[in-house]
């Protein structure tokens, strides 16, 4: 049996579909908007603002809010905690996928 890296870490958190789906779209960007992850993900509003609260709660991301043109927006990114978190679960995925 393979010994795990040190750096692989299966995340449960992480590891449910939509936020996995989150931190994949995050993790290449600084930041996106709301509106984009709702569309690229295909979810409601309140399912896309249920798992960035999860991932928020965790210190996985962070969530700025600011108006532009008069209306309200929220842009979303990774923090350091969250980059590494996603780094590691990636890296534990490998490592059951690679089959040992």
């Amino acid at each position: 049996m393979n010994k795990p890296s040190s750096n692989a870490q299966f995340d449960e958190l992480i590891h449910a579909p939509i936020r996995l789906r989150i931190c994949a779209s995050l993790a290449p960007v600084q930041w996106a908007e709301f509106a984009h992850l709702r569309g690229i993900l295909d979810v409601a509003d309140s399912v896309l603002s249920k798992h960035l609260k999860q991932l928020a709660d965790a210190g996985y991301i962070g969530i700025e809010r600011f108006t532009k043109l008069g209306r309200s927006h929220m842009r979303v990114s990774l923090t350091k905690s969250g980059r590494r978190a996603y780094a590691s679960h990636v890296a534990a995925l490998r490592e059951i996928t690679a089959g040992g």
